[in-house]
């Protein structure tokens, strides 16, 4: 990262979680603060973004991750960016200079996308009425963005706790919980509203190469909220549902095609394939927000490839020859017909995934 965009950092510790509160990895205290993930869980650290270029960079190297999470702090990113603006004139030109910064950080969440689109119509609604109204009107909308997040995965989580069954072990790859959302989250969500209804016994959490979010940050938010897990690593599902010690899986996504085809974390594929193979419901857990009418199917869905060193090194300490060359796929895209439903705030979407997407979305309009 250099000089110019580096960010203002504040500790401050987090507590256990108490009944009834949602904990977010994104607030506004007068302005836009970010849980630096990266740091999780040896350090609970936040970000001061007082620049857009901040916000941008907490996006591109995953301080902030998890598609609706994505898109809430671009939400926000475009406040940051005309905060500074003072004459009305020059509120266009920065708005497109925001828009395409926050845009160009992750191609494969089309949350981010779908956020900085709407947020596009609030500013053109607005912006005759000056930098101030118009600046007010876009936190207004963020805001409202946040807690609609927060929302929309509460009912994610009711609807998905309905399908499973007393005594579940539930298994889940990488990290959809509130630290990938505005709060509460996605696959985590739904396993925490079926822990809470009596139903789910244990969570086996998938290490998740080459960053380690479900080692890092799944197995972190379900000790906070006091879940059995297990954290297992990446190659021993298909061992696991060999030996039937996997009743249900439920994970998210960062982008749903038209037809279904849904583009998450790499390794999620291997484990559908694993699923179907054993006879184990594989379920996807997302807001509609995150399904792309756009893209027909997974094969248009861009897959972001990341830095080598990701893989060959952990927390900057090498773990390969300091020469090896390495390939870094940031996801990989399941076929629909490997996913049993999928778990939206609307309700849970069953094959066939076109027509059911299509009436879901029209449902939401």
């Amino acid at each position: 990262m250099d000089e110019s965009n580096k960010e203002n950092r504040t500790d401050r510790g987090l507590p256990a979680a108490r009944d009834g509160e949602v904990f977010s990895p994104i607030r506004w205290r007068n302005g836009l603060q970010l849980l630096d993930q990266t740091l999780l869980p040896g350090r609970e650290l936040w970000i001061d973004c007082d620049r857009p270029e901040v916000v941008a960079d907490a996006i591109r190297r995953l301080a902030v991750r998890g598609a609706p999470a994505i898109g809430v702090a671009a939400a926000y990113g475009l406040v940051v960016g005309l905060r500074s603006v003072a004459r009305d004139e020059d509120l266009g030109p920065r708005f497109d200079e925001v828009y395409e910064l926050l845009l160009g950080t992750r191609p494969t969440a089309v949350n981010l996308r779908w956020a900085l689109e709407r947020g596009r119509k609030v500013f053109e609604a607005r912006r005759g009425e000056g930098a101030a109204a118009t600046v007010a009107a876009l936190l207004d909308w963020a805001n409202w963005l946040h807690a609609r997040d927060i929302e929309t995965n509460r009912r994610m989580g009711q609807n998905g706790a309905a399908l499973f069954h007393p005594g579940d072990r539930v298994l889940t790859h990488c990290n959809a919980g509130a630290l990938a959302t505005a709060g509460y989250g996605t696959a985590v969500g739904v396993i925490t509203a079926g822990f809470e209804a009596g139903k789910i016994r244990q969570v086996w959490v998938d290490e998740t190469r080459p960053l380690l979010q479900g080692s890092r940050l799944t197995a972190w938010e379900l000790g906070r909220l006091g879940i059995p897990f297990h954290v297992v690593t990446d190659s021993s599902v298909g061992a696991l549902m060999s030996r039937e010690l996997v009743d249900r899986i439920v994970v998210g996504a960062d982008r749903i095609a038209a037809n279904g085809d849904v583009a998450n974390k790499i390794g999620t594929y291997t484990v559908a394939v694993m699923a179907a193979r054993h006879g184990v419901p594989f379920y996807v857990a997302a807001p509609l927000s995150t399904i792309d009418p756009d893209t027909p199917t997974g094969n248009d869905i861009p897959i972001e490839i990341r830095e080598p060193h990701e893989v060959t090194a952990f927390h900057g300490v090498m773990v390969s020859p300091e020469a090896a060359p390495a390939q870094n796929f940031a996801f990989d895209v399941t076929p629909h017909e490997l996913v049993a439903g999928i778990i939206t705030e609307v309700g849970v979407l069953e094959p066939p995934y076109v027509e059911s997407i299509r009436e879901a979305l029209k449902q939401a309009e």
